[in-house]
């Protein structure tokens, strides 16, 4: 009865998934649906022995480490040449037809995103894979898995066995803005494009951040072998019916000048998408034509992608400007005579920094080249020298910023110079306070930009702990507020004392530490004190924290004034701890655990959980005061060799259940962890783009390739494509 009621709720679950973010047609509640999801993860948790990789419920994403291992591709993912000419475009088709004859066309937009090769088998999502190099790929699909327009399991009848999709990862320009206003406000570096920031997502090691950022997926290519298909066109009719989303704008086209007026009008009509694109992309419809044509050694001979020039505009540079971010970090922005671009009115552009001012040789007076880069930053990308004054002088950096007067510097591996009077400079102190009351961080609905400033200005507040001195009576006189006003601010941050501890950490406004990672630092070290006294190698064990970030930390925490700060906010009840759970047993009191590797029954979050519950306490790293190494598999060598020669007691994870008094939990040979033990460690950071501007990739046959991945001969590979 149980396992009927699980299964209905999965089949539910997907079927409204899919109404929602495929069809957008939704036909019940959000309320509604995560009632439904509530109930599956309730009897999900109740009852592991039905624990099942696809379910809907796992698109909540993990929290784990899950390191990326490399895949060969089973058809090589190629790159599709591409033009920006219609001269070099009807060349290309008149080529086709000298070889094969009159044929039919599909054109479809060229979406810009990072390319993904999705693998079903019996109906089932089982692997995700990047293109990568075209022949290897990394394994994504933990991520993917969080993706909600992509299906875990396939709806209707008539799938093939086994089967790829091929398609592209996007970022919809609503979840980019949201993300780049997150990570501007957390002094992070934004990215240039959604292309970008749907490949960085892409690569996280956490699942769960994944989950978050809103990506999309939309799917243009089926490859397998006998695929029952004859065209293209037919071929994505049943995908669709299969549940994968398949974009809706597409076209038969039968000859050049339908070909031409579908490229005129995305030209113009892709401004109003959601998503962005950078072109169209033209593929012969009929499959026995495609194998007729072949391949070349790097593409397909029966598609070509025309790419749409980047809009261009050419306007009088007025003056360059300069803001102070929260951080000191000095950011020059050129104000620019009004111009229309891509649909806006764009005034502003950002410069970067020195290094690329001087690179553009860039003078106040110039008329300069504006586009919008991924349609929606707007940048700076040439000078017109022909127009340049006679008396025009090169442009001379800021030495002092612009604010304080303080000299500016420049910190090693950094491209922004930086203001270092953090306690002196007006929009250092303002950028923080704001930071501190924002709805993510202690959430003090009544307070404003305009209000902040004005309380500083009345000498009322010169820090984030100055908030909680405040009465009523010194805010009611100001410009503005009024009695009501003035209580409505009290009673909030009076509230705030409430907020959970990682959103304090978060609040803090540390370098580097935004939403994601307070959020597990605060749940590896429970307390600010914990996290206070950790050394950098402890802080760097804690997921999504690498060195950078650690020594942000130590840094913040080396700081006398950051530490006055600290102890203001605690004796005004801010919550420096993780709120304390309750315990199950004392069998583990007062032993220290550090836990390694990949384990088979539980995640490792599971069993620091468990570690806590019993009365034991995690360590982040090996040394002397650890009781107990809890290895799994895949170790690193260095902490065994350490726990051994310490002599700390190596345990496995059956021992550790022993220990606890719990039966070691049975294997799940398909959880995602299960499935990486053999995981090859990612050698860039999260946030890297891995495809190259316009690589739309397509499949051709490894198993059958010769010289760069193809074919022998440039045979199409018996079907494998089609």
């Amino acid at each position: 009865m149980i396992r009927e009621r699980i299964e209905e709720l999965r089949r539910l679950l997907d079927y409204h998934n899919h109404k929602y973010y495929v069809e957008n047609a939704p036909e019940i509640s959000d309320f509604e649906f995560d009632t439904l999801m509530h109930e599956l993860q309730r009897l999900e948790a109740e009852h592991p022995e039905y624990a099942d990789p696809n379910s809907p419920s796992v698109r909540v994403g993990s929290d784990l480490c899950a390191e990326f291992r490399t895949v060969r591709h089973r058809y090589a993912m190629l790159s599709l040449g591409n033009t920006y000419s219609l001269e070099e475009l009807h060349e290309f088709l008149d080529r086709i037809e000298r070889e094969a004859g009159p044929t039919d066309y599909v054109c479809e937009l060229k979406f810009d995103g990072t390319a993904i090769s999705l693998t079903y088998e019996g109906g089932q999502l089982v692997q995700a894979l990047t293109r990568g190099d075209g022949v290897e790929g990394d394994d994504v699909t933990a991520n993917v898995r969080t993706i909600r327009s992509v299906p875990l399991r396939l709806r209707g009848e008539g799938w093939p066995a086994l089967f790829e999709i091929r398609g592209e990862i996007l970022m919809p320009y609503a979840s980019f803005d949201r993300l780049n206003a997150e990570r501007e406000a957390n002094g992070e570096p934004l990215f240039a494009n959604p292309r970008n920031a749907a490949a960085g997502t892409l690569k996280q090691q956490a699942s769960a951040v994944v989950a978050r950022r809103g990506l999309d997926c939309t799917l243009y290519q089926l490859a397998g072998d006998n695929l029952p298909f004859t065209t293209h066109w037919e071929s994505l009719a049943k995908a669709r019916e299969w549940g994968f989303k398949v974009s809706e704008h597409m076209r038969i086209c039968h000859d050049t000048a339908q070909i031409d007026e579908f490229i005129a009008y995305w030209d113009e009509a892709r401004r109003q998408l959601p998503f962005p694109t950078d072109g169209v992309v033209i593929k012969v419809n009929d499959f026995v034509v495609r194998r007729q044509l072949g391949f070349t050694a790097k593409a397909p001979k029966w598609a070509v992608a025309y790419k749409f020039k980047a809009e261009q505009a050419l306007t009088r540079l007025e003056s360059i400007s300069f803001q102070v971010g929260r951080t000191g970090a000095i950011t020059p922005v050129a104000n620019l005579a009004p111009v229309l671009l891509a649909g806006t009115t764009v005034r502003r552009a950002t410069l970067h920094n020195a290094e690329q001012m001087e690179k553009l040789d860039i003078r106040p007076g110039d008329m300069v080249y504006v586009e919008k880069g991924g349609e929606i930053i707007p940048k700076i990308t040439g000078v017109e020298l022909s127009e340049r004054p006679a008396d025009s002088v090169p442009f001379r950096y800021i030495t002092h910023c612009p604010e304080c007067g303080t000299p500016l510097v420049r910190y090693e591996g950094e491209a922004k110079h930086y203001c270092p009077n953090q306690n002196g400079c007006r929009p250092q102190i303002l950028g923080r306070i704001l930071h501190f009351i924002r709805r993510k961080a202690m959430d003090i609905e009544s307070l404003g930009e305009e209000t902040v400033e004005l309380l500083y200005d009345n000498g009322l507040l010169h820090d984030a702990a100055d908030l909680y001195d405040l009465r009523a009576e010194q805010l009611a006189p100001l410009p503005r507020l009024g009695e009501k006003s003035a209580e409505n601010i009290i009673a909030s941050i009076r509230r705030s004392t409430g907020v959970p501890f990682h959103r304090v950490l978060f609040a803090l406004g540390i370098r580097f530490v935004g939403e994601t990672t307070a959020k597990y630092l605060a749940e590896h070290f429970r307390s600010l004190d914990a996290l206070m006294r950790a050394t950098r190698e402890e802080l760097t064990q804690a997921d999504e924290v690498g060195g950078k970030i650690a020594d942000a930390i130590l840094d913040y925490f080396a700081d006398e004034r950051n530490l006055r700060l600290i102890e203001r906010l605690r004796a005004a009840g801010v919550q420096f701890e993780a709120t304390a759970r309750q315990q199950a047993s004392d069998s583990l009191a007062g032993k220290s655990i550090v836990i390694s590797g990949k384990f088979t029954g539980h995640s490792r979050d599971e069993l620091k959980e468990l570690i806590e519950l019993h009365g034991g306490h995690n360590l982040a790293a090996v040394s002397g005061n650890a009781d107990y190494l809890l290895a799994g598999e895949n170790m690193g060598p260095a902490k065994l060799k350490k726990a051994e020669k310490l002599g700390i007691r190596i345990i496995s994870e059956e021992e550790f259940m022993a220990l606890i008094g719990e039966s070691p939990a049975a294997p799940d040979n398909d959880s995602p962890d299960a499935a990486s033990d053999n995981n090859k460690p990612e050698t860039t950071s999260g946030d890297t783009p891995e495809t190259a501007p316009g690589n739309n990739p397509e499949a051709a046959p490894v198993a059958a390739a010769g010289k760069g991945g193809v074919p022998d001969g440039g045979a199409a590979g018996q079907g494998t494509l089609f």
